[in-house]
């Protein structure tokens, strides 16, 4: 019943300025988020790789509105690339770009502008032996971002997509992404969307993603299991070994901060285990967003306050 209020109030000018004039405690922050700065990011990154934990890093920031506040952002990714490049950490690390935060909304020519600055950062990111992957956000952008990825693949074909499961649309787009090295990263989804585009209870997106997950692993692509479920986890096991996989053709990823015992686990094992790492001031959306998917994190949340 909150989720759908929490999503609305990822988007609520409104509720984001009174959710981020609140002194949260710092537990809470770095529950979900490495740090606010560069800094921070890189001991979150060291830490994780001394665990045997690969990352894809995200700089947080979305909805943006001007020219400027998207060349910022492609030039906080040049920036955090260098940083890794300084201190050995680029070998096997992938950045996660939101299109909205390179401009894909802006008026006029706001897809080549995300496209421009997502050419950057893949050329950058590809010259220190990295990958980028385009985040999914809601579904009136899968259009366009679908597009820029073939652009970018032109190019750079390790360029990976995140892919939402609890979308309709979700089985055919499919079709086009399961061929040879094509790294799709299947998440159930974490935007609010109507009925008529994404499925609402959880037994159907369940159902949905399993149905995608048996697509990408009987495909000749690098799957990207994008799940904190220990159910989705055992499956997907099972039908990496049914389809002859061995660890390193496909992957699977959590967000920083959920389940991190189990994220050890499968890197213990064996698996390849890589961590979706959030850094930066403008957490506001990513963070509201985590607390709409389980209520275990609006509770840790609530209580961050009772316990002052």
């Amino acid at each position: 019943m909150l989720a759908p209020l929490l999503n609305a109030a990822a988007r609520s000018a409104r509720m984001r300025g009174l959710i981020t004039s609140v002194p949260l405690t710092r537990g809470v922050v770095d529950r979900f988020v490495a740090g606010e700065d560069l800094g921070a990011a890189i001991l979150a990154i060291q830490e994780l790789n001394g665990d045997g934990l690969k990352v894809t890093l995200d700089h947080l920031g979305e909805d943006t509105t001007d020219r400027s506040q998207a060349d910022a952002t492609r030039d906080a990714y040049l920036e955090l690339f260098k940083a890794l490049a300084a201190e050995g950490l680029t070998v096997g690390a992938d950045a996660s770009l939101k299109l909205s935060a390179l401009g894909q909304a802006l008026p006029g020519d706001g897809e080549r502008i995300a496209l421009d600055n997502a050419r950057r950062v893949a050329a950058a990111a590809d010259g220190l032996g990295m990958t980028i992957t385009l985040d999914m956000e809601d579904h009136t952008t899968v259009d366009s971002t679908l597009g820029i990825l073939r652009e970018l693949r032109a190019d750079f074909p390790a360029t990976g997509v995140a892919i939402q499961a609890m979308l309709r649309r979700t089985e055919g787009d499919l079709a086009d992404l399961t061929g040879p090295g094509s790294r799709v990263r299947l998440v159930k989804g974490a935007y609010a969307e109507p009925e008529s585009v994404a499925y609402q209870a959880k037994k159907d997106v369940d159902r949905a993603y399993v149905r995608a997950l048996k697509t990408l692993m009987e495909g000749e692509g690098h799957p990207m299991v994008g799940s904190h479920d220990p159910r989705i986890i055992e499956i997907a096991l099972d039908l990496a070994h049914r389809n002859g996989r061995k660890p390193g053709s496909y992957e699977f990823q959590m967000l920083y901060g959920i389940r991190a015992a189990e994220q050890r686990r499968l890197a213990e094992t064996g698996e390849e285990m890589r961590v979706y790492v959030p850094y930066g001031s403008d957490w506001y959306g990513y963070f509201m967003r985590r607390l709409a998917e389980r209520p275990a994190n609006l509770a840790f949340f609530l209580r961050s306050f009772i316990s002052r």
